[in-house]
């Protein structure tokens, strides 16, 4: 389109290992300039190895790319998408070279990210700096889109999978149910620089308001650090251990958007297996993956950026602003040395 202010999307995600022999040389890259015994690495290692040496997160973005390409050509702006990652192949500078090599020179980056912190949202603004300082004063220039947590169509997908959740409970039993809305632990003190919580709770209402649901509550799953460190909670290992037995539970990965090993692991392995010991009806829903109103929301805010459409949201809460200001989600402090060496990469690693 002559005049079109943006000539290509990049996605841009976490990365993971692709076959058994990348795990190690994976965890060293996520794990480089963090003060982690290698036995724990180890341990990491061995939950990518229960499910074959790779992570699901690769072929899960590989789907995503395809669905964005479909929405783009059905309905336009028709753009070429690029694919970068933190932490393992393609590497984002690498990306950044082949679409220098390409001729692009403003992108619009979506980020596989919902909810705005640190890791989740100023850390990927430092990876793009960092890349494009990498490749040169004529690499691309990229601009993120904006948060969507409150954006009605990622609401109303999410809500989808929700749905079909509750619908494998008895009917007579769905009055009942407890829902579980479960997002990424960070440290308090990253929260509190952040509107994390404020933007997961307005998620899980709006959810929740759309289906009509009982009740639902907020927990978190993956945490790291030493046990010193606060983290936000409750753990939902802890909270389904409460539960009494018999209960019919739906859990809803909220804070990811797709299956990945974070979900897979900690939640259809771990959670699963203390719902099998407590006696609990667990029904995982699905994260929003490749649903066909979520790949119609990244075109949306694709052509928001472009001024085609107004912004949306919904709630109580307007649309999220397009650039962030410097000071927004700080990164955390560095703890000493020997504080580092009490943590479990566990969390930073499974995606």
């Amino acid at each position: 389109m002559p005049g079109q202010p943006y000539d290509a999307l990049l996605v841009l995600s976490f990365g993971g290992p692709e076959k058994p022999d990348d795990v190690i040389p994976f965890l060293e890259n996520v794990l480089r300039g963090r003060n982690v015994p290698r036995e724990r690495m180890l341990e990491v290692a061995e939950h990518y190895y229960h499910f074959g040496g790779k992570s699901p997160i690769n072929d899960q973005n590989r789907a995503l790319i395809l669905g964005i390409e479909s929405e783009l050509a059905r309905q336009g702006p028709r753009l070429p998408v690029y694919w970068g990652n933190r932490n393992w192949h393609p590497f984002l500078a690498d990306t950044l070279r082949k679409m220098q090599a390409d001729g692009i020179r403003n992108a619009l980056a979506f980020v596989t990210s919902v909810f705005s912190s640190y890791s989740g949202c100023r850390q990927y603004l430092e990876d793009i700096d960092k890349a494009r300082a990498e490749v040169g004063p004529d690499a691309p220039n990229v601009r993120k889109l904006r948060s969507f947590y409150n954006h009605p169509l990622f609401i109303e997908a999410q809500a989808g999978e929700v749905r079909d959740a509750l619908d494998k409970i008895p009917t007579d039993r769905r009055a009942n149910v407890q829902v579980l809305f479960t997002a990424h632990s960070v440290p308090v003190a990253m929260a509190e620089t952040s509107d994390y919580q404020k933007q997961l709770n307005e998620s899980c209402r709006l959810v929740s308001e759309h289906l009509g649901l009982p009740g639902w509550r907020l927990v978190y799953q993956s945490r790291s650090g030493p046990p010193t460190q606060p983290w936000l909670e409750p753990d939902i290992g802890s909270v389904l251990t409460e539960m009494p037995s018999g209960a019919d539970v739906i859990i809803v990965p909220i804070g990811f958007v797709s299956d990945h090993m974070e979900v897979l692991y900690d939640l259809d392995t771990e959670a699963r297996q203390i719902c099998e010991d407590r006696g609990l009806n667990m029904v995982r829903a699905s994260t929003v993956g490749v649903h066909p109103l979520f790949l119609a929301m990244i075109r949306e805010l694709i052509c928001e950026r472009m001024g085609q459409v107004p912004a949306r949201a919904i709630g109580q809460y307007g649309p999220s602003h397009d650039d962030c200001d410097p000071a927004c989600c700080p990164a955390p402090a560095r703890r000493a040395s020997s504080a580092l060496s009490d943590s479990s990469p566990r969390a930073i690693a499974q995606r």
